[in-house]
């Protein structure tokens, strides 16, 4: 128990105590999944919600039964978030992550995902510097608004994600999800590039040293997670650990996994990237070397893993929302509190439009087939899909202006609670608002005419092999009568099938022979449903 001390304190100082919260969050997460298995069915409440519910109702019970001294059983520095919670959450999302969707709308997703989020992370850092200065919240530094930019573009779609339908939505769904994932780690490494950046002597190239020091912990981070991914793979594929023990392989998968996240912490890059990609690569190479009940184990390990870590943190949000400590600062001037939270959210919903909108039309403008294009209704499904603020945000928040859970100054404390209520309210106010929202916009009759899988009647016979899976591909060899379009004129039509199609080449030729992979890994009939997601 005492080596859990650096993580969590309970204020009192006592074992037996501190034994005692742990019970009850335990019992509280519990609970989370018991009434979420009862909301099963509507889908208004999701996950993020109940736990935040049942987080506020226990922090208002803690608040009665200590005389309003305390909402929370536990405290815990905001670095447990960074280094346990969070990496099973963006391993998973990798790990899960359909793939042949994920790709084929990649530079899309990129171009939401990065672009978009440093419009994103530019509007609002400006606009608070803007506001802030008029309403005398305190002494904030300009490293301080360019985290705020970053900690408030940081999304979280899961309400809607649950409310979309993915096989009728393919297209939709496939860059919600897409775009969130790459939002979040674009956010956190433009927090780590701020944390790292000197700001004390601004120069008139600092803009242009800003962006070499993202583009820098971009792709490093990215390269580790894939080398690390791909050592799991050939170590798993040369020494068929599953032969004596297939809890060693599924063991060797969640160490290394987490290992690409610790090494790159190590360096200063960036896990959250880092730990994606090497979840992509491990979905890609390593789940198919392993042994048939390594596969469906590390399948279910690593959600079960995501979703604890997801409830976790919600629940523990919830009951910091009433912690008297942080609004004891705000209790002097709440109107001051409430224009500071008006503000972030108003320039999250500008910044979330000012990009979205702009960037589709940029979008549809190189797509020449209709159905692959974003209509005004999808569009503001996507912008809506990115107002909820949620966990990375919160953690962000804690990083930058709170030390283990604790504020000390006014001005931090109002960012706090701050980000309190925006979190609190897009969640709860926007997540109810989902489903009818969505019903509204995208009904079922319409659902089918925009997603990927319906134009396959109308798609040209020379996509084919372009865009479908290994069987296609051998449909398409068969016809003989195709005639293939040079290499450049498919470059410059369809960029993003032609690299596709090439990588498949490669992918094929050099690395699953090193590496494994479906194709060249024993499968039986049992895997045949991960066929459709590469």
């Amino acid at each position: 128990m005492m080596g859990s001390n650096a993580l969590f304190g309970t204020g009192i100082g006592s074992d037996v105590d501190q034994l005692y919260s742990i019970t009850l969050f335990v019992a509280l997460l519990s609970a989370c999944m018991v009434i979420g298995h009862l909301l099963e069915e509507n889908r208004w409440i999701n996950e993020s919600i109940t736990a935040l519910l049942i987080g506020l109702c226990s922090g208002i019970v803690i608040l009665l039964t200590t005389n309003g001294k305390s909402s929370r059983i536990l405290e815990f520095d905001e670095q447990l978030f960074f280094i346990y919670l969070l990496p099973p959450i963006i391993f998973n999302a990798g790990f899960q992550v359909k793939k042949k969707q994920f790709f084929r709308n990649f530079m899309t997703i990129v171009l939401f995902g990065v672009v978009g989020t440093l419009i994103s992370f530019c509007i609002i850092s400006f606009g608070a510097k803007s506001f802030f200065a008029s309403l005398d919240i305190g002494s904030l530094e300009l490293q301080d608004y360019l985290a705020i930019g970053a900690i408030f573009s940081a999304t979280d779609s899961v309400c809607t994600l649950q409310v979309l339908n993915q096989d009728d939505t393919p297209l939709l769904y496939s860059l919600v999800f897409g775009e969130g994932v790459v939002n979040d780690a674009t956010s956190v490494v433009l927090f780590n590039a701020i944390q790292r950046f000197d700001l004390s002597h601004v120069k008139s190239k600092i803009a242009a040293q800003f962006m070499g020091n993202f583009l820098t912990l971009f792709i490093t981070s990215t390269l580790l997670g894939i080398v690390i991914g791909l050592l799991c793979a050939y170590l798993i594929k040369k020494l068929y650990l599953g032969r004596h023990s297939t809890d060693r392989e599924v063991a060797l998968m969640m160490l290394m996994a987490y290992l690409s996240y610790v090494m790159s912490e190590m360096f200063n890059l960036s896990g959250i990237l880092t730990v994606f990609f090497c979840g992509i690569v491990m979905s890609h190479y390593t789940w198919h070397n392993v042994t048939q009940s390594s596969r469906t184990t590390t399948r279910h390990a690593f959600a079960t893993l995501s979703f604890v870590a997801e409830a976790f943190i919600f629940l523990y949000v919830g009951m910091d929302a009433l912690d008297i400590e942080k609004w004891k600062f705000v209790s002097e001037s709440p109107g001051k509190s409430i224009a500071v939270s008006a503000v972030l959210f108003g320039l999250v919903l500008v910044g979330r439009a000012s990009f979205i909108f702009p960037l589709s039309f940029l979008s549809n403008f190189t797509k020449k087939s209709k159905s692959d294009k974003f209509d005004l209704k999808q569009q503001v499904t996507i912008w809506w899909a990115g107002l909820m603020r949620g966990a990375v945000s919160m953690a962000l928040a804690y990083n930058q202006f709170a030390r283990s859970g604790h504020t000390q100054q006014p001005g931090n404390a109002i960012m706090i609670t701050s980000t309190i209520t925006v979190v609190l309210f897009s969640t709860i106010v926007f997540g109810l608002m989902t489903k009818p929202l969505l019903k509204f916009l995208l009904p079922q009759s319409i659902i089918p005419e925009h997603g990927m899988e319906s134009e396959t009647a109308g798609t040209r016979p020379i996509l084919m092999p372009l865009l479908d899976d290994e069987e296609n591909v051998e449909v398409g060899k068969e016809s003989s009568n195709t005639h293939l379009p040079s290499s450049l004129h498919m470059l410059l039509t369809t960029p993003t099938n032609t690299i596709h199609h090439y990588w498949r080449k490669f992918d094929d030729a050099i690395m699953r022979p090193v590496f494994g992979g479906r194709g060249l890994a024993q499968l039986d009939s049992g895997s045949s449903e991960e066929a459709s997601e590469y």
